[in-house]
């Protein structure tokens, strides 16, 4: 068995019956289960670079953080397509998922707290310049975002992951489909905001912060965008503890030291934390 085979709950009944409660165990030339998941050949991708036991762990855990951050990137883009179709109410599922999926991936974190400075090194030499800063995936999660540094996609030059930037770059982000959305709902707006190029990284602006205030004041039942503001927040609020425990992760195993892909390590991912997600939900709260 190659494929997934549809079941009812009817047959589910009847062979439940016929194995009298047990599981069944016969199948032809692969189970259901690896036909479906594909376990097989997950667990053939950690292929380690030195003898060290340790490596494992540090191999596993930054693929495993590869899926989750698909699955953002997922999450994140059936939630604009909901609000560029002015679907509110289904936002809110995605959006709750993908604050959801943040909190696995920050949990992801905690299992390499073994990992000190003599630990890292013993294998860190043999990656080369490899370096979790060359996540094409992750770049995309920050385009959906709204955050978008152009410079930060040239080393994926002639690889297929880049013209798939490209077209996220120049792709509208959730937040401005959020922004448009509230001009679509009559909240006045700084000229010329919503015609801006997409491709660069949008600065907060006080119109839109204006917006939120507003909208955080309708405490009302019906008031859907305010349960789209918190929706965000959390989105927002659990991708800061990502940074954060990355930060924190390499302050742990490498202090200030140079980072494996060319950076100065610590120092670039404190740059990068003082980039605010969905700034104007943060800049409101003062108003509110």
């Amino acid at each position: 068995m190659d494929t997934v085979r549809p079941t009812t709950a009817e047959e589910r009944d009847a062979r439940t019956a016929r194995n009298g409660g047990a599981p069944t165990l016969e199948f032809g030339r692969r189970v259901p289960y690896d036909s479906y998941v594909h376990a097989s050949t997950l667990h053939t991708l950690q292929r380690t670079l030195s003898g060290d036991p340790g490596e494992m762990s540090f191999l596993m855990v930054s693929q495993i953080m590869e899926l989750y951050f698909g699955l953002l990137r997922h999450e994140l883009e059936q939630a604009r397509e909901h609000v560029r179709n002015d679907e509110v109410w289904p936002a809110l599922a995605p959006l709750r998922r993908a604050a959801l999926h943040l909190e696995g991936l920050n949990a992801a974190w905690q299992t390499l707290r073994w990992m000190t400075p003599a630990d890292f090194n013993t294998f860190r030499d043999l990656l080369g310049e490899g370096s979790g800063f060359q996540s094409a995936m992750y770049r995309q999660v920050e385009f959906l975002l709204g955050l978008r540094t152009k410079s930060l996609m040239r080393p994926f030059k002639g690889t297929t992951a880049y013209g798939e930037l490209e077209v996220a770059l120049h792709r509208a982000s959730l937040w401005d489909e959020v922004i448009a959305l509230l001009a679509r709902r009559g909240h006045d707006l700084t000229p010329g905001l919503l015609e801006r190029d997409v491709a660069d990284e949008h600065e907060a602006d006080q119109s839109v912060a204006r917006a939120w205030v507003r909208v955080y004041r309708d405490t009302g039942p019906e008031n859907h965008l305010r349960l789209l503001g918190e929706a965000l927040t959390e989105v927002a609020d659990r991708f800061g503890d990502w940074r954060y425990l990355h930060l924190k992760a390499v302050q742990r195993t490498m202090g200030a030291k140079s980072g494996t892909g060319g950076s100065n390590g610590l120092a670039f991912l404190q740059r990068s934390m003082s980039r605010p997600v969905f700034p104007e939900l943060w800049t409101s709260r003062t108003e509110m």
